[in-house]
């Protein structure tokens, strides 16, 4: 080697020495930075979380058990649990969890009935399946002021398509907005429409991977599709059931949007015939500026979903073990 080529490749260690203190310096840090490496990753979901998820749910808790008004936000007052107190003897609160139990059972029910239906027929070959999934999912992409105004005109009680429709077939035209039974009607109509065919392509995903052997097992056994249906595709799609029966519970739990703009109302109607808890939680903070109560209410309805969906896993689990014990 030349003299110049030699110094260019600089002193090198003398032989027989180990590693000096910078390569252990150097590996100290690499192994630092591989235990805390999955830590860094995931730190911004956290940051989030604890930013606009755990932090609110416990500032709102904290709320609750102060007398807190719009107007002088500042200024809070201890209660303790009075808030909790007065919304019980409420009957106005009543009213809406009544009201939000029965919207929510006939917008979820119909909806996940129609979703597993028509995942059903989308699962066979047809012609034109991309176009019927791309529309079957275009009334979940419409927002909820431009879908509610819309059913708002078609349940007009004077010059509303849907009355129009009844009298064709003889009968007298329904006040949508005022009946409580047919304004929760058509509130959860609402929902059906927006939501239907979002579970529907659940549905779909999970009929795709349930294997295709058991249906043809099924098919060499005589059975007809319907039998297929009952034995092989339910309860291939338990767990998605499962999953779309608690997303659906939480959502009607927490519906808004469609009672509100179905008639302009925070109240839900003359008298409150489809407030929500949602809306009523609404109306306590930004219609009479009770913050510490429509925190109270916030509260209740987090209790509400965390029962009902423990609920469902209850009720759930005891059917596996019922099956499996067979």
């Amino acid at each position: 080697m030349s003299l110049t080529a030699t110094a260019k490749a600089g002193p090198s260690r003398p032989a027989g020495t180990g590693p000096g203190p910078d390569d252990g310096r150097a590996a100290t840090l690499r192994r630092t930075w591989r235990k805390a490496s999955p830590y860094a990753y995931i730190a911004p979901f956290f940051t989030l979380f604890l930013a606009f998820g755990l932090f609110p749910l416990l500032y709102t808790a904290f709320v609750s058990l102060y007398r807190v008004e719009l107007q002088t936000s500042g200024e809070m007052e201890w209660r303790g649990i009075a808030n909790y107190t007065a919304l019980f003897t409420d009957e106005y609160f009543w009213i809406s969890l009544r009201n939000t139990f029965t919207i929510g059972v006939l917008s979820t029910v119909p909806q996940l009935a129609m979703a597993l239906g028509l995942a059903h027929l989308l699962n066979y070959k047809l012609r034109g399946r991309t176009f019927i999934r791309t529309a079957i999912l275009l009334p979940y992409a419409t927002s909820v002021a431009a879908a509610t105004l819309v059913f708002a005109q078609l349940f007009g009680r004077d010059f509303g398509l849907i009355n129009y429709a009844l009298g064709l077939v003889g009968f007298d035209p329904v006040d949508w907005q005022t009946g409580t039974v047919a304004s929760q009607i058509a509130v959860s109509t609402i929902v059906i429409w927006r939501w239907t065919g979002y579970n529907a392509l659940i549905y779909l995903a999970g009929m795709q991977s349930i294997p295709h052997e058991l249906y043809e097992a099924a098919e060499m056994d005589g059975a007809s599709r319907w039998r297929q249906f009952i034995h092989v595709t339910l309860p291939g799609l338990r767990p998605t059931i499962i999953f779309t029966v608690i997303i659906s519970t939480i959502g009607a739990t927490q519906l808004f949007g469609e009672p509100l703009l179905f008639e302009g109302s925070i109240s839900g109607g003359i008298s409150h015939q489809y407030q929500t808890l949602g809306l009523y939680m609404y109306e306590q903070g930004w219609g009479f500026f009770h913050l510490g109560r429509a925190a109270a209410i916030a509260w209740v309805m987090f209790v509400v979903i965390v029962v009902l969906v423990g609920v469902n896993a209850l009720i759930v689990r005891r059917r596996a073990r019922k099956e499996a014990g067979r």
